[in-house]
């Protein structure tokens, strides 16, 4: 049998592949019986797949269904005992997602829940999320009780409209490394909050995710549904806080936080529009490691901005994305900063050629490893140019899309500086406000990111197919791509004529899940920072 990597796309196939590929191997040998014989044969054939399936070690097995989803093993579970037996390892199952909203099982029956957290749970399991309707002070209990080993807590109230009772709660995983609480919109949570301070000193990383989606801005008076002040006093070792979309937070929050987590690294902000920067002053002088600072859709002033002592930070990932800074103040708070290695300014009007030009002269890009700076209109194509000729092969992500000037030499020319390129984002999204009046040959652009970024794993094209040009001899430099690029795990395609051309090539090749289209995916560079993996939620 030739040998072959499994990829996981479609979990639920890999039985069948080894089996009709063991099958196949078999079979050939008698293709020459009568069709009674081989009938027969095909029925020996298959029962002996299964046998010698069920006869690999059990370590084998786990292996193998450890690549399947739960709702997969689920499945597994009622084909046989064995299965059933293998499909109920607890090794199987030490991160679990309980939201159906998103891709987690559904649980029907309260009761039948506590029995699996002490039979199939148990010590093994590392990670949950855990729907409204799951937090209750018996699951609580039981996850306190038989799982030592629980890490990372998802708490989601954001559907809640009115909590459990928790006054008989006395009991909670102590022994958290992250704690995510997903807020609702109209519940208060310090009556819960409360019940679980005790059980937070050991916390590092802590989620709070807003309702910034539902919130009026317009309302005179704000409420606090969970007191961060609170939460800080009990948490002594945080080293990444991430407050997403909280409409209340604000620099008294900041503030506060830094009067004592002395330990922070990294502090996402983003979408929290009433945070001014005032707080940065005491949070730099505080806070001396933090390296990461998020920053993005938050309101942020110039003044605010120009008094905190950023000569004397750490900080090199830093994302000011759609904020409303002048060229003034970053042309100032950039000749203060130490190098960076991340830096995202999409939609940033302050960001200029003079700005990106003071960055290179005083060498604050030498170290720079993934770079946003798509839809700034201020900023021109030579002045960018400039920085991937001096600094292109030590990128590992580049975001430039949204400017109208830009055709295909410009990338021809710039891509041969992106030797070790994974994450790629080019190009103009249909109804961006100016026209593009050019056509776009797309196949020379594809062929040289075959040619030159062998490393690539994500691209994304967002030129529409009006403004893309291809011909009846295009398939041959998607080939270049598919073959060339093997570590592509997406490619990102306005829908259209072009989109399925390209889909139906890397589907013929058993590569189903690359190709995606803009109107449901989405490319960032955001996973290149390096506390991504601890911000990462939902």
């Amino acid at each position: 049998m030739e040998s072959r990597r499994l990829t996981m796309s479609n979990p639920s196939a890999v039985f069948s592949i080894i089996a009709h590929e063991a099958l196949d191997h078999i079979t050939t040998e008698s293709e020459h019986d009568d069709g009674i014989g081989h009938e027969i044969g095909r029925q020996h054939s298959r029962r002996r797949v299964k046998r010698e399936f069920n006869a690999l070690p059990e370590k084998v097995l786990l292996a193998i269904f450890s690549y399947l989803p739960h709702i997969e093993l689920l499945r597994c579970a009622r084909v046989c005992r064995l299965w059933r037996s293998l499909s109920q390892n607890s090794k199987l199952w030490k991160t679990v997602f309980l939201r159906p909203e998103y891709h987690g099982l559904h649980v029907r029956h309260l009761d039948q829940f506590l029995n699996l957290i002490d039979h199939r749970f148990s010590t093994s399991l590392k990670y949950i999320e855990l729907p409204m309707e799951l937090i209750t002070a018996d699951v609580l209990h039981e996850l306190a009780n038989k799982c030592a080993n629980l890490k990372y807590l998802t708490l989601d109230f954001s559907t809640a409209m009115q909590l459990h009772d928790f006054n008989d709660l006395n009991a909670f995983p102590c022994n958290l490394k992250m704690l995510c609480i997903c807020l609702s919109e109209v519940i208060f949570l310090e009556g819960f909050m409360r019940r679980i301070y005790a059980f937070l000193s050991s916390l590092e990383i802590l989620q709070i995710i807003g309702t910034i989606e539902k919130s009026n801005e317009a309302e005179e008076e704000v409420y606090e549904t969970i007191n961060i002040s609170k939460i800080k006093a009990q948490t002594p070792n945080l080293r990444v806080i991430n407050l997403y979309g909280i409409f209340f937070v604000d620099d008294n929050h900041i503030e506060i936080i830094a009067s004592g987590c002395i330990h922070l690294e990294c502090l996402a902000l983003n979408y929290c529009t009433r945070v001014k920067g005032s707080s940065f002053k005491t949070l730099l002088q505080r806070c001396k490691k933090l390296q990461c600072l998020l920053l993005q859709n938050t309101g942020i002033e110039d003044n605010a901005m120009l008094t905190a002592e950023w000569e004397a930070s750490v900080i090199n990932e830093l994302d000011i994305s759609s904020t409303e800074l002048t060229e003034r103040c970053l042309l100032n708070l950039f000749t203060r900063m130490p190098k960076l290695n991340y830096l995202a300014v999409p939609n940033c009007d302050g960001f200029t050629d003079q700005v990106l030009d003071l960055l290179i002269d005083q060498g604050k890009l030498s170290n720079l490893r993934a770079i946003d700076i798509s839809n700034t209109v201020n900023l021109n194509y030579e002045a960018l140019f400039g920085l991937l000729k001096l600094h292109g092969r030590q990128l590992r992500g580049l975001s430039y899309a949204g400017n109208s000037k830009i055709t295909e030499q410009f990338w021809i020319n710039a891509i041969k500086h992106l030797k070790n390129i994974r994450i790629l984002v080019i190009g103009t999204s249909h109804g961006w406000f100016k026209k593009i009046n050019t056509r776009i040959h797309i196949d020379q652009i594809l062929e040289a990111c075959a040619q030159e970024c062998q490393k690539l794993e994500r691209l994304e094209i967002q030129w529409d197919e009006e403004t893309l040009r291809w011909n009846e001899n295009s398939s041959k430099f998607i080939d270049h791509i598919r073959i060339r690029c093997t570590k592509l795990l997406s490619l990102v395609l306005a829908d259209g004529e072009y989109y399925e051309l390209v889909r139906s090539n890397f589907e013929r090749a058993d590569r189903q899940r690359v190709v995606r289209t803009t109107t449901s995916d989405q490319t960032s560079i955001v996973s290149l920072l390096n506390y991504y993996n601890d911000l990462r939620f939902n």
